[in-house]
């Protein structure tokens, strides 16, 4: 029993150093329950990146993996269209030499973009995949 306890206390250690994850006051048992899965599944990714990193040989932990990672971000690019329409495309930045080598030993590709391109006229949007 007292094992188990010491490793939940480090769950919980996790989930708020490591994940940033803080107690939210929900008014709904539903959405106590949807927290509690998105804080379990958070806990899971993170676990699971940190026997990939072991077993891939990084030498890194999860925590340090993230953070290496954490300057790949994605933003929109917005193109004015001649007939006052804006066309919106989210793009992923392409990481570093120290990140991509951390993705490639990883077995992970980073997408070039993220979700679907769009254009904006006033109060219509159209998108393509």
């Amino acid at each position: 029993m007292d094992e188990r306890l010491v490793r939940l206390e480090a769950a919980f250690r996790t989930l708020k150093q490591d994940l940033s994850i803080r107690p939210v006051h929900h008014h709904s048992e539903d959405r106590v329950k949807a927290h509690v899965l998105v804080c379990f599944l958070a806990y899971a990714m993170y676990r699971t990146l940190d026997r990939l990193a072991k077993m891939k040989a990084l030498g890194m932990t999860a925590r340090r993996v993230l953070d290496s990672l954490s300057g790949i971000e994605s933003g929109d690019i917005v193109l004015p269209l001649v007939d006052g329409r804006e066309l919106k495309l989210r793009r992923v930045s392409r990481p570093g030499p120290q990140q991509a080598e951390i993705l490639t030993r990883l077995g992970l590709d980073l997408p070039e973009r993220v979700g679907t391109d769009t254009v904006h006229a006033a109060g219509v949007v159209q998108t393509w995949l």
